[in-house]
Parts: C-alpha cells; structure tokens; sequence
C-alpha cells in the first residue's frame, strides 16, 4: 500500500488503536486532505452538519435551530470593513486577535483556543482521535447525532443512553454503558431538547471515566441559556474538550465559525492528520465578525432576552391548547402530540408555509420546534390553532 499522506507517528497511532490501514485511508481522505478535496470526492454520511429546512420558501422557518436574524451589529460591521483587504492572506493578526477575545471572554490561556470553521470538523475529529473499533462512543437519546454518525462510520462501538427524567445527561448510566470508552458526549443545553446538564455531573464524569478517554461538551446552545459553562475545565487542564459555534444566538450559520478550547496536547492530536490545515482555513470576514461579536455581551442579553420573550409566548400558546411541551432553557422546545407522529404534523404545518423541526426515534410522537422572532412564533401559533383543529 502507497504511503498516505500524513505522518508516520500517527499512521501508527491509528493502527496501534485498532483501526485497519482501509480505515485509516478513509480518515485521512477526509480530514488529511482538506476541506476542498473531500467535498470533490464526496463528503461521508456523518459530515452534515445540520439538517437544512426541507421548505427554504416557507413563510417562517423555524425547524433548523437557526437564529431568526442575522450578525450582531458590531460583528456585520468588522465583516464588511475586512472585506476591502481581501486581497491579503492576513491584512492583521486576525487569529490571534480571534483567541485573545475568547480568552477574554472565558478565562482560558492562549494555547487552549483553536478556532475552527464551524463546529462539525473538530466534533468529528474529537471522535477520530479518542475512539477507535476498541475504544467507543457514549452520547445520550436523544441528542444531536454528529458524532454518534461519525462513529458508526468509523466502525468504533457506539452507545446511546436515554436521558434522566428531568431531560439532562444519565451520566452515572452513561460511564456504566461503556466504562472502556474512548470519547463521553456531553450537549448542554442539550439539542433537541434544549436541556441543560449540571456541570457537577461532568465533573463527576471527567473524575470517574477511564484513564486516556476523553469527555466532549458541546455547548453550542450556552448563550441561549446564560448559564455558568465548562471552559474553566479546559482552563483547568481535565480531560475535556469544550466547543462552541457561532451559529446559533450570533446569528452567523451560513458564515461558518466555531472554536474549540482545550488542554494543547489535545488540540495538537486532533489537527495531526492535516497539521492543523482545517483550523488554519479561516475566513477573514467570518473570524472578524466572531471577534467583535464575542464581547458585546449587552447585544448577547438583549438577543437572550428577545429569544425568551417570543419562546414565553409560544409555551402560553401550547399550554392552552392541553400539549405537553418538555421543559427547555435554549432556543428549541419539544412538543409531544401523543398520539400523532411528528412527521405527520411536520407535514400538516408545511400546509401552512410553517416550517418545525423532525422528530427523534426514540420519540417518534414528539416535534423540535425552533424558536423565531416574536412575529414568527405568532403565526406559529395561529398555524397551530388551524392545524390542531383539523
């Protein structure tokens, strides 16, 4: 077999945790070859990052966990003034200028920041470097699936872990589904149901997991909830990797930004089958935009509060009608119809040019629906009356 391109301190790593040298072949024809190439020769199953609304033309979308309106004023303003020294690789130091926001923000020293484009790379990755077909994947069900797709890809053993009562991470049940796991999945608040996991309980985890696994919080969903996060773990130096986009409350999904924080040897590993090529593409508009918009932190309450206001509104709406809507603290709530499957009522708000989200095998009855502007969540509502009475 012809040498691939990628060193050989990790072909032998890969082979040393049980992968085989077609599997190997594969991983590196993802994430060895950069984004460009692996899309020319096909993106695998698993590197969807979301599931688009399947009515772009609908009156109101609100299916996608999208933010309802676009960049926060000051990040529209820094990505357009950027765009005049397009011609230049790096007019600045824009990077740098990126993690020294983060830092600012979070408290984590420099070398615990890897900015990304977008969050599904390093997700995906984080699943490449710590589990193998020896060492597997833990994430709740339901959650968001990324990762567990990227699992079953790879051929690495997955399990899935129903959620407490209360809708957080079992993660007491989830260490003893796989006490030999490679990678624990942690989202909070959790996608779909917008449920937050107590940090104490990933403390536990991290304290209690196997030695040389790793646990991945994926906080994508945190400003909407404005609750204390985990980067002070990653500060701390624990087996943890914590992630963020700037997809949701920033208003920026179609700009593609996301960051990472984390010990370096950590960070290190995972760019190791591109040396860091992915993380390094980054465009300028896009990280000019996440620098300003990551400390206007009055601008993140106020879209917060605007997010609760039309969020209230909807949840009155559906408690009038007697449905039961699951208890959220992000920009998505469930609503459990029973006896109707969700994708039957997915159908019936389409007839009213009102896009909601899918369901989730282990609920097929239950629908995800996003939260939108307060205008948005009003003709929600009046859909809902139309559609309910049918």
């Amino acid at each position: 077999m012809a040498s691939l391109p990628v060193n050989p301190e990790t072909q032998d790593d890969l082979l040393s945790r049980g992968y085989s040298r077609r599997q190997l072949a594969r991983i590196v024809g993802v994430f060895g070859l950069g984004a460009a190439a692996a899309a020319t020769m096909g993106r695998p199953a698993w590197a969807s990052a979301g599931t688009p609304d399947a009515a772009p033309n609908a009156k109101v979308r609100i299916g996608a966990n999208e933010c309802w309106t676009g960049p926060l004023a000051p990040g529209q303003a820094a990505a357009a003034a950027i765009i005049a020294s397009g011609n230049r690789y790096s007019p600045h130091d824009e990077r740098g200028d990126f993690i020294k926001a983060v830092m600012q923000v979070e408290g984590v020293p420099y070398s615990h920041v890897a900015p990304w484009p977008g969050s599904s790379d390093p997700l995906s990755r984080s699943v490449v470097t710590f589990c193998s077909p020896t060492r597997g994947l833990v994430t709740a069900d339901p959650t968001f699936e990324l990762a567990g797709r990227t699992a079953q890809w790879l051929g690495a053993p997955l399990k899935q872990v129903p959620l407490k009562a209360d809708y957080s991470h079992d993660v007491r049940a989830m260490l003893a589904a796989d006490p030999n796991a490679g990678l624990y999945y942690i989202c909070t608040p959790n996608n779909p149901t917008g449920t937050i996991t107590p940090l104490a309980d990933i403390e536990w985890l991290i304290a209690n997991k196997p030695a040389g696994s790793m646990v991945l919080v994926d906080e994508a969903y945190t400003h909407f909830a404005g609750v204390p996060t985990a980067s002070y773990l990653a500060a701390a130096d624990k087996d943890v990797i914590v992630m963020r986009t700037f997809s949701k409350i920033f208003g920026m999904a179609g700009m593609r930004m996301g960051y990472i924080m984390a010990r370096p040897d950590l960070i290190a590993k995972m760019m190791r089958y591109d040396g860091g090529m992915q993380s390094g593409a980054l465009p300028l508009p896009s990280l000019a935009c996440a620098t300003a918009s990551l400390t206007a932190a009055d601008l993140i309450a106020g879209r917060r509060k605007e997010m609760q206001e039309a969020r209230g509104l909807a949840l009155e709406h559906l408690k009038k009608r007697g449905l039961d809507v699951h208890p959220t603290n992000a920009n998505m709530f469930m609503i459990d119809w029973k006896s109707k499957p969700a994708s039957q009522m997915q159908a019936a708000f389409r007839t009213q040019s009102i896009e909601i989200g899918r369901s989730w095998p282990i609920w097929p009855t239950v629908s995800r629906v996003t939260v939108g502007s307060m205008d948005e969540m009003k003709l929600f509502c009046e859909a809902l009356d139309k559609v309910w009475a049918a």
